[in-house]
């Protein structure tokens, strides 16, 4: 995973809102989606899916924090998380997994048991406070732009 400290996540790869990849997405590091891919996607870091992501196809990345949607198999070596908005229509492979109550999954989980370095439980949770910190936001901007046009 690549980190600037011990509680930040570099991005080196976005796929911004709106955006629509057929294929498959490769990126080294940390990357973001918040787009639509229709391929399989593996990221050397950490994958972070917003909740207006969606992947169709599988999914290989060292840890993910999961907010949108994948249809498709998961394989997450350290960590996967499925935060409120999730939607997984797939088998996890994962060392530790985390679903939040309102979270949609409709698989098998494997809860692979892997060697981790020390510390990395500590930092791990920090760094997902962090990104779960800031898929609320987006939650909570895209519901206040929602009500303001249901309102106008």
């Amino acid at each position: 995973m690549s980190k600037k400290d011990n509680n930040t996540v570099k991005i080196t790869s976005m796929l911004g809102p709106g955006s629509d990849l057929q294929g498959d997405f490769t990126a080294e590091g940390s990357a973001r989606i918040d787009g639509n891919v229709n391929g399989n996607v593996k990221i050397s870091g950490m994958l972070i899916l917003g909740s207006s992501g969606k992947i169709s196809g599988n999914v290989e990345a060292v840890s993910c924090l999961i907010g949108g949607e994948i249809q498709g198999n998961v394989v997450s070596p350290e960590k996967a998380e499925l935060t409120a908005t999730a939607k997984v229509l797939g088998d996890v492979t994962t060392r530790v997994i985390v679903i939040d109550e309102h979270a949609v999954f409709q698989g098998r989980c494997n809860m692979t048991q892997i060697p981790s370095e020390e510390g990395a439980q500590s930092q791990g949770s920090s760094i997902a406070q962090k990104m779960r910190d800031v898929l609320q936001k987006d939650a909570e901007d895209g519901v206040s732009e929602q009500n303001r046009s249901e309102e106008g």
